[in-house]
């Protein structure tokens, strides 16, 4: 059972309250998600492709990432998901973007590295393909390709950086 800490709509966690991953969150209270762009040090950019089995399945990602779990930071959080989702070890993360949809803060990193590009690791279950691509290819997926409009917005929101 996965928990997370609940939070109100300014980002303030509510002490003593506990969500659960997968039971519907109370009105008034939001849980934590973040994402992480990968930029290579050589400016190209790390997609994944979503299991065929997962909601929006076999579409290409811009990001990894996940909720954080109860008892994480932003920062811790976008780590862990970074790690199990790619491999990646990353010291340092950069957060570039907060918003909030839905039921879900979501704080957007960027990670710069230097990592062996051949040494991205699949996660079973969540990715079956990664690419390393660069930023005008990126810039220009279309949307039946990159999933959501709200990572879209994320990487038109990075081009000047």
């Amino acid at each position: 059972m996965e928990l997370w800490d609940a939070y109100d709509v300014d980002f303030r966690k509510i002490e003593g309250k506990t969500l659960v991953r997968g039971q519907p969150i109370p009105q008034g209270m939001y849980h934590l998600v973040c994402d992480i762009l990968v930029r290579h040090a050589d400016g190209t950019y790390l997609i994944m492709q979503r299991d065929a089995c997962k909601h929006h399945g076999l579409m290409w990602e811009a990001t990894s990432g996940g909720s954080a779990l109860q008892g994480e930071t932003p920062l811790q959080c976008a780590k862990r998901e970074l790690h199990e989702e790619t491999g990646i070890v990353a010291d340092e993360l950069a957060q570039v973007g907060r918003t909030t949809e839905g039921q879900s803060h979501y704080f957007e990193f960027l990670c710069v590295t230097d990592w062996p590009k051949q040494n991205i690791t699949l996660q079973q279950g969540e990715t079956v393909d990664f690419r390393w691509v660069s930023r005008n290819q990126l810039f220009s997926m279309s949307a039946d390709r990159l999933l959501t409009q709200r990572m879209q917005q994320f990487i038109e929101e990075l081009q000047g950086r």
